[in-house]
């Protein structure tokens, strides 16, 4: 088969349904991470349910007046989900062609769905405050543990597609960031109470989920999945050709020894690692991109305060506005973009260079009026200052984060790109994890 005769993706409807599953993979935590107004607000000691459009003071005199609970959740929150990821990534690299395909994207999915059910009902229930931060943890990391497996799953599918089909899933993943901040923002726009809009979070994302689950169910019925589908598994490597054409050659009286398809003895860690080495600068590339974005945003980001508002209306909408809908925005946009840019290429040294840059990003947000703070100026006071680095932050990751994930799979052959497509999924968490970890050091500094 050749790419000539391949047909065609008709109405594009394989490429939807890949922006369907991106969706579907970080809508749960993006509706977890904008919700974060509604989890501190029940880690309050005495209990507060204060309605979605007060304004709760955080500081006295400069002084951080939330109990350890709240003012720890956000980084923790952060590491609970990253670590987790990480962990459960790196095990899809490996357990991916022991365990089916169907069965790790839609059992994923039905468990995430399951978790969602169980958060929107207990908006209704009372949980003391140390309960209810345990369960939260405990729910984000099954979110996470799960969304990592359908995370990898998704890529190394991709991996097999042409390189753009790697598009779709990670503008799908921009969108969902971007659908839960304008919920959010609509939730603050009707004055409705934090618990009501957080219930309607969590049954959105339900619904999101689910339709996730029937399109991914749809897709092996389309015959442009099912041709790369069978390309990727019919056609044999180079070097499986020749031993395959030496085993024909032999005479029967020859005995020969029987030269065996797999690699180095069949030690499928091997061919992971012959696999890393032409796609380690995409697999780093990727790593260091999360790990400046999730180092600083949301923990050192959420908590910039505006110089402009003096407790006005934007005081309520900074945040939502500036932070989680500015960056969501222009990450699905940078992430866009590579459906119809792919500069710099796979092999251009500008790549790297463009994503080591991004790391002037994290003094820059520090140096913005983040409170409370101890030890470092504020330089950038102005709420402009905050905006222009929000853009060119999330626009910077979400076009080379796509770039990076793009390319990966396409510097090794056809046969080996879901595999590569695993590994890239692994070093993307990698980053989200070093973030995570690394966002505690951020925050204690200023």
């Amino acid at each position: 088969m050749t790419a000539i005769s391949s047909p065609r993706d008709k109405y594009n409807a394989v490429w939807i349904i890949f922006f369907i599953l991106g969706l579907g993979t970080l809508l749960p935590w993006n509706f977890f991470m904008t919700a974060t107004m509604y989890f501190t607000s029940r880690l309050k000691d005495p209990p507060a349910e204060p309605s979605s459009n007060q304004t709760v003071n955080q500081t006295v005199d400069g002084r951080d007046t939330r109990n350890i609970l709240e003012s720890k959740f956000n980084n923790v929150m952060t590491l609970c989900a990253m670590v987790p990821l990480l962990i459960f990534t790196c095990l899809n690299s490996f357990i991916h062609q022991r365990i089916p395909q169907k069965l790790r994207i839609t059992g994923s999915l039905a468990v995430i769905l399951v978790v969602f059910l169980l958060t929107a009902l207990l908006v209704k229930v009372y949980v003391a405050p140390l309960p209810f931060f345990t369960l939260t943890m405990i729910k984000i990391v099954f979110i996470n543990s799960f969304g990592a497996v359908l995370q990898g799953s998704l890529f190394g599918l991709a991996g097999i597609l042409p390189a753009s089909y790697t598009t779709p899933i990670m503008s799908g993943q921009g969108l969902a960031g971007t659908f839960a901040a304008f919920s959010m923002i609509c939730a603050l726009a009707t004055g409705s109470d934090l618990r009501d809009s957080a219930f309607g979070y969590f049954i959105t994302a339900c619904f999101v989920i689910l339709i996730a689950i029937i399109s991914y169910l749809t897709l092996p019925r389309m015959e442009f999945f099912q041709y790369y589908m069978e390309s990727s598994t019919s056609r044999p490597s180079g070097d499986e050709e020749n031993k395959m054409n030496l085993l024909k050659k032999q005479s029967p009286d020859e005995k020969q020894p029987v030269v065996s398809l797999m690699e180095d003895d069949g030690k499928p860690g091997v061919t992971v690692l012959r696999i890393f080495s032409k796609i380690w600068v995409m697999a780093l590339s990727v790593c260091f991109i999360f790990t400046v974005t999730i180092g600083t945003f949301p923990a050192v980001t959420v908590e910039v305060k505006s110089k402009v508002a003096n407790g006005g209306g934007w005081d309520t909408y900074f945040i939502p506005v500036s932070c989680f809908l500015l960056f969501n925005v222009m990450d699905w946009a940078g992430r866009s973009l590579t459906a119809f840019c792919l500069w710099p290429g796979k092999d251009s040294k500008w790549l790297p260079v463009l994503v080591g840059l991004r790391v002037v990003f994290v003094p820059l947000f520090m140096l913005c009026n983040v409170q409370p703070r101890h030890y470092l100026p504020v330089l950038f006071a102005h709420d402009a200052w905050y905006m222009v680095f929000m853009i060119l932050f999330s626009f910077s990751n979400g076009y080379l984060a796509s770039l990076c994930m793009c390319f990966g799979p396409k510097k090794v052959s056809q046969h080996e790109a879901e595999t590569a497509g695993a590994i890239m999924a692994f070093f993307l968490s990698l980053g989200l994890a070093l973030g995570a970890a690394i966002s505690f050091l951020f925050r204690a500094i200023i």
